[in-house]
């Protein structure tokens, strides 16, 4: 092996066996076809950090997603990346019977596939469209997601010019002034649209986790980690926000929930774009996990609309909603819809399960709608303000 070059998981990981460095580590059979791997939650009353974490914070020092001294220690997201790493690689199959995760030191097992024909059956072995992770405690409600994901948890290239893909990047990789954006102007005297923020709630299962408004024109992004910047190199001059995915620890939810949860954040790593543009509210979609969504001119109410990959959609049209609003103040007609819904990894709208128990939702309202609705009809736009007021810019609980 050429010094310096990194170890693959399997390798790695049975060099950690062998060490006999991590209490719990060890072979489950004499032949070494199993192992098992200690797998104590946070939430416990005897977790030690220093002994508990200890290999998961090692495979993100090796992987450098952490740095002693420099990054915050986040055990919970060192746990759920090397999980995700063995949930992807061909090299392992989890033994749910052998688990066992009610004892005192819990641990689970993983088969070692070795290239002599001890392999997973072919079909679990193919990249499929979609993969349905099941939860002990909403069997009714699947995760889904789009598996086209890299077997490892390697960082690779994108496979498109995200300078292209960017509308406010520029695709030369020049330099742009960043002035203010100029006001639409509509037909109607005297309406200019200027205000490009919008408020984005985050809710983990009906739980408020995030509440922050955006200042950046490029909008922002929602994902988890930080977007894999190749620095401007790949983006251009994009300055959009990036707002993270808060740890499920920090809401009580049930472990099957959490542990759920924190598989389907493994997945979000490239995230959401969302910004507002003169004609409407947009979002483009970069995560392997799938997400759904809901506003003013989603196709449906009552059936789920998915957000398809690396494609933008129009989430909310500017000129429509003021049409919408005009028509509103004629009296013919309601007062039009500005809220977006987000659901990362489950459908959505879904009539037979309430937005209370999806495990992730974001809540998107551009402040330019609800500025319009206080200036021609302040009456309908009062609870609304009232809740936007109350709220700090950057506010995250």
């Amino acid at each position: 092996m050429v010094e310096g070059a990194k170890l693959h998981l399997k390798e790695w990981l049975i060099g950690q066996i062998e060490s006999g460095r991590y209490e719990g580590l060890s072979w489950e059979d004499e032949d070494k076809t199993m192992f098992r791997i200690p797998w104590k939650h946070a939430a416990k009353k005897d977790y030690k950090q220093t002994e508990d974490a200890a290999l998961f914070k090692a495979w993100a020092v090796y992987k450098g997603k952490y740095r002693e001294g420099k990054d915050r220690a986040d055990p919970t997201m060192w746990k759920t990346r090397l999980r995700c790493a063995l949930n992807k690689s061909t090299d392992f199959q989890e033994v749910p019977e052998r688990n066992q995760l009610d004892i005192t030191e819990p641990y689970k097992v993983y088969r070692i596939q070795h290239d002599n024909g001890s392999v997973r059956p072919a079909e679990s072995l193919q990249i499929k469209d979609e993969v349905i992770i099941r939860t002990r405690m909403s069997p009714k409600s699947p995760v889904i997601l789009d598996e086209q994901a890299d077997i490892e948890e390697e960082e690779k290239p994108w496979s498109v010019d995200l300078r292209m893909e960017h509308m406010y990047c520029d695709v030369k990789g020049e330099k742009t002034e960043n002035h203010p954006p100029a006001p639409v102007t509509f037909f109607s005297p005297g309406l200019t649209v200027s205000d490009l923020r919008m408020q984005v709630t985050l809710l983990y299962q009906g739980q408020t986790v995030m509440k922050v408004t955006t200042s950046s024109p490029d909008g922002c992004f929602i994902l988890q980690g930080q977007v894999p910047w190749g620095s401007e190199r790949i983006y251009g001059p994009c300055t959009a926000q990036q707002f993270s995915f808060p740890s499920p620890g920090s809401v009580s939810l049930p472990s099957c929930m959490a542990e759920a949860m924190n598989r389907l954040l493994c997945h979000l790593e490239r995230g959401v774009l969302l910004w507002v543009a003169p004609d409407g509210v947009f979002i483009k979609r970069f995560c392997q996990g799938r997400v759904y969504w809901s506003g003013p001119l989603a196709q449906h109410t009552d059936a789920p609309n998915k957000l398809e990959r690396e494609k933008t959609f129009k989430l909310l049209d500017i000129p429509r909603y003021v049409s919408e609003l005009q028509r509103s103040l004629q009296g013919k007609g309601p007062a039009p819809s500005y809220e977006i819904e987000l659901c990362f990894g489950e459908e959505y709208p879904d009539p037979h399960v309430p937005k209370t128990r999806k495990l992730i939702m974001a809540q998107v309202v551009p402040l330019f709608a609800v500025e319009l609705l206080q200036r021609f009809n302040p009456g309908a736009s009062e609870e609304t303000q009232s809740n936007l007021s109350s709220n700090k810019e950057g506010e995250k609980m």
